[in-house]
């Protein structure tokens, strides 16, 4: 569905201005993505699943905690991931049929350090500069202020040469003047906003200096062509599959890449495989 399409599904929202800001600066900020009806119905939903994990390296964070596949965890979950709203922002910089690359809540508490400075997209190794092969989603369950570990940003920093960016990472390990520093900053946005930006762009959490944890959400969507980070087809049930949207089915891989074949199985349409009585050709056949 083209971009102005998914728009006028969403009275009042022009995706425009955003697509040109990411075009521009990397990144946009979206404004009462989640009304107080979501945020709560977030906070419900994920309550059972808080309290029992922390970071395993100091990149997830020691002092955070992470809740992953957080798109099956509930209606409220599946709704933040497929929004007209978003999805019309992302179709103008991802091919069509795309897919949802990861889905996790963050909570990072008191005494997290920042998280160090990198892009999203970074495992595709692919030189830069180059188009973004991922789009990332950060959204604010609590406001992100500079104390609570807003996420810092470089403006721009999504047109570098893998050089350039080299060349800064490198710097920071050893220590010495990073030039490029002196643009970023701690990106503060209130509770339901949401921050979308190219995968190419730099950033980083922020330390939570704060004496309250700040609970926030991630999502990340890929090129079709592109391996996800996460595997919903191994996370998501079948079950939970079939009673989403067609939008969301697409987003975890039940569509074909395009009008091409990618994606087939057994040379079917993977929406087949949700039918209740789907037998696996290699098993149905088996001698």
């Amino acid at each position: 569905m083209a971009a102005s399409a998914r728009a006028q599904v969403q009275q009042g929202f022009d995706p425009a201005p955003h697509i040109r800001r990411m075009h521009e600066d990397g990144y946009t900020v979206v404004e009462d993505y989640l009304d107080t009806g979501q945020l709560a119905a977030f906070r419900d939903g994920m309550a059972p699943y808080l309290g029992t994990y922390r970071g395993r390296n100091p990149f997830e964070g020691r002092t955070t905690e992470r809740v992953y596949t957080m798109v099956a965890r509930g209606q409220v979950f599946e709704d933040i991931t497929a929004d007209p709203r978003l999805l019309a922002i992302l179709d103008a910089f991802l091919k069509p049929n795309y897919l949802l690359s990861a889905s996790h809540a963050i909570d990072i508490y008191p005494g997290e350090v920042a998280q160090s400075m990198h892009f999203d997209d970074s495992f595709y190794p692919i030189p830069r500069p180059r188009p973004a092969i991922s789009i990332s989603v950060i959204g604010a369950i609590d406001a992100f202020t500079a104390a609570n570990g807003g996420t810092v940003i470089i403006p721009r920093s999504h047109l570098w040469s893998t050089a350039e960016y080299a060349a800064f990472i490198e710097a920071l390990r050893a220590g010495r003047p990073a030039p490029a520093m002196q643009d970023a900053f701690s990106l503060e946005m209130s509770a339901g906003a949401i921050a979308v930006f190219q995968g190419t762009l730099v950033h980083g959490a922020g330390a939570n200096t704060s004496d309250a944890p700040r609970m926030a959400f991630t999502n990340q969507y890929c090129e079709p062509w592109a391996r996800t980070q996460e595997n919903f087809y191994l996370a998501v049930p079948k079950d939970r599959v079939r009673r989403m949207s067609p939008a969301l089915q697409s987003l975890l891989g039940y569509g074909l890449m395009g009008t091409s074949f990618m994606g087939q199985v057994t040379a079917s349409h993977p929406l087949k495989t949700l039918d209740e009585d789907w037998v696996a050709p290699v098993v149905r056949h088996a001698p």
